[in-house]
């Protein structure tokens, strides 16, 4: 008997001691899924997005808690101060700022006053010139929302300037349009007026966004204040050759309103015409995604790098953002949680665990998704892949997992000297363009 109890309590220490060993186990393994998060930037607003074992998805606004001060100068700053201040731009720039709203401030004041004056010299009695000045400035007050309101589309601008380039010309030549028609309703002249110069202020942004990066197209020595400021020799040369030409037609076949029903749209289609030759003689250096998809099907068809010069004629300026087979179809920018679902993430993940981009093939595209700090070079790895592996499922019908590791391993082996002779063609990569894109943090 008492050996069957201390049998007993043999077999009950052994018992307490395997549940120990598996409650120890337990602790130290791993979880087969951890939950996933991950950031996505959009337009300056910032969200976490969190993936459940189970599959779920919860998104938070960051810095939620803010005061409502904290958040008016928060939007005040990406409003009307460069992306990332005040660490992307040099020290000074707060009281530059400063006193360019003074300057302004006071030289708005001053045209109120002069545009009075001139009115009222021009024989018109105190009160209706004084109506009539208020309408005028409300007529010149609606360029400046125009304004503020295209100053929001910088990075659209920054990504395509020649497509905004010429539609800021369009938008003004439908503002000159507008106020050369003002004569045929002048009791809504305030309506007709204050639309068009809605429209100029809009082009006027437009243009003076667009016109730095046309010049540093063309800069090859560094050279950019000396091309800026013959550009503007010449604009203002033919500017006032236009005057001319303005004041002879006004005085002749345009002192009627019929003339200039006739003679109007033939100068406005002339403007637009030489805009957009303009546009395609310039070969922009910088990376967006129209001339990254280019690149990739030269060099994938071809074998070949073409240069900046090689491509400006072949730009779309209408459509930018046409998907080109031959580089795989790629279309990035969309939101990460739009694209992906929550059983591929991990898997794409493992695919390219040191990228700074996501693929992910579609039935019509294949979405790329970048990190917030994604340059040039992450988006040419990532649309080297994309086209590679469109090349081996057309030709093997591999599934798209495999044929996306294949193309991984592909790209590696080429994307050195590949990058080289792109730099070499005076290709900018330290930048991808890809206007106001979603982008993702881990």
């Amino acid at each position: 008997m008492n050996k069957n109890i201390f049998f007993g309590v043999e077999i009950l220490l052994d018992k307490i001691k395997m549940q120990t060993k598996d409650k120890e186990e337990v602790k130290v393994k791993p979880p087969e899924n951890p939950p996933l998060f991950w950031t996505e930037i959009s337009n300056s607003v910032s969200h976490r997005f969190h993936f459940h074992p189970d599959g779920q998805l919860s998104t938070k606004l960051l810095d939620d808690s803010r005061s409502v001060i904290h958040r008016t100068v928060d939007s005040f700053l990406s409003k009307f101060f460069p992306s990332g201040y005040p660490y992307s731009v040099s020290e000074g720039y707060l009281r530059y700022t400063q006193f360019r709203a003074l300057q302004h401030m006071t030289s708005a004041a001053l045209s109120v006053l002069s545009t009075q004056s001139l009115l009222f010299a021009a024989g018109l009695r105190p009160t209706p010139a004084q109506a009539t000045a208020v309408s005028w400035i409300l007529k010149d007050g609606m360029q400046h929302v125009g304004k503020l309101i295209c100053s929001n589309l910088g990075a659209r601008m920054d990504s395509e300037p020649k497509s905004w380039r010429i539609l800021a010309d369009v938008l003004y030549d439908l503002g000159t349009g507008l106020e050369v028609l003002s004569p045929m309703c002048p009791h809504l002249f305030l309506e007709v007026a204050g639309l068009g110069n809605f429209a100029k202020g809009m082009a006027v942004v437009a243009a003076r966004a667009t016109r730095l990066p046309i010049y540093s197209s063309f800069a090859k020595e560094g050279n950019l204040s000396d091309l800026f400021a013959k550009g503007e020799a010449i604009s203002t040369l033919f500017n006032v050759v236009g005057l001319g030409a303005g004041i002879f037609l006004a005085s002749t076949v345009c002192s009627s309103m019929q003339g200039k029903l006739v003679v109007g749209p033939v100068l406005s289609v002339l403007h637009v015409y030489s805009v957009v030759e303009e546009m395609r003689a310039a070969p922009v250096n910088t990376l967006n995604p129209q001339r990254t998809a280019m690149i990739v099907a030269d060099f994938l068809k071809a074998g070949k790098i073409s240069s900046p010069a090689d491509l400006r004629y072949r730009e779309d300026l209408l459509f930018t953002g046409r998907l080109i087979e031959d580089a795989g179809n790629v279309k990035v920018g969309r939101a990460l949680r739009k694209v992906v679902k929550p059983s591929k993430l991990r898997e794409l993940k493992e695919i390219f665990p040191e990228e700074k981009f996501l693929l992910c093939p579609g039935s019509k595209w294949v979405d790329m998704v970048l990190e917030n700090n994604a340059t040039g070079e992450d988006a040419l790895r990532g649309w080297l892949v994309a086209a590679y592996a469109a090349q081996i499922e057309r030709s093997s019908h591999e599934p798209s997992a495999s044929a996306l590791q294949e193309a991984y391993d592909k790209m590696n082996d080429v994307f050195s000297p590949f990058l080289s002779e792109l730099q070499a063609k005076g290709w900018h990569t330290d930048r991808f363009l890809d206007g106001t894109g979603s982008r993702f943090a881990w």
